[in-house]
């Protein structure tokens, strides 16, 4: 259950986090009410996944994957460059999150 929390705060924070762009300073009701939703959502569910994973591990996941997925989403859908720089950064932290997956003895999968 835990990495369906975990999943499921990951989209909220991408949502939340893309729909900060429209807030206008939090002066747009829609734009401003999804940010607030979204993040609500995202730390209720991490309250609980700390209470299942490792601190240190759930937010290394949570944050990595959500900066790489933001990145992603911005370059396709909000037309936002990316130099080789930042795609490489991109998959570094991809890559990061793949090795607490795959390899780190401090979760059970």
């Amino acid at each position: 259950m835990a990495w369906i929390y975990l999943s499921i705060a990951i989209v909220a924070e991408v949502i939340a986090t893309m729909a900060l762009k429209y807030t206008e300073g939090f002066t747009r009701l829609i734009p401003s009410s999804v940010v607030l939703v979204g993040y609500g959502i995202a730390f209720f569910l991490l309250s609980k996944i700390v209470q299942m994973l490792p601190l240190a591990v759930t937010y290394a996941i949570w944050s990595g994957a959500g900066i790489a997925l933001v990145g992603i989403a911005g370059w396709i859908w909000l037309g936002q460059k990316l130099d080789l720089a930042a795609i490489l950064g991109i998959a570094l932290i991809i890559i990061g999150v793949l090795v607490i997956n795959v390899f780190s003895s401090t979760i059970s999968h």
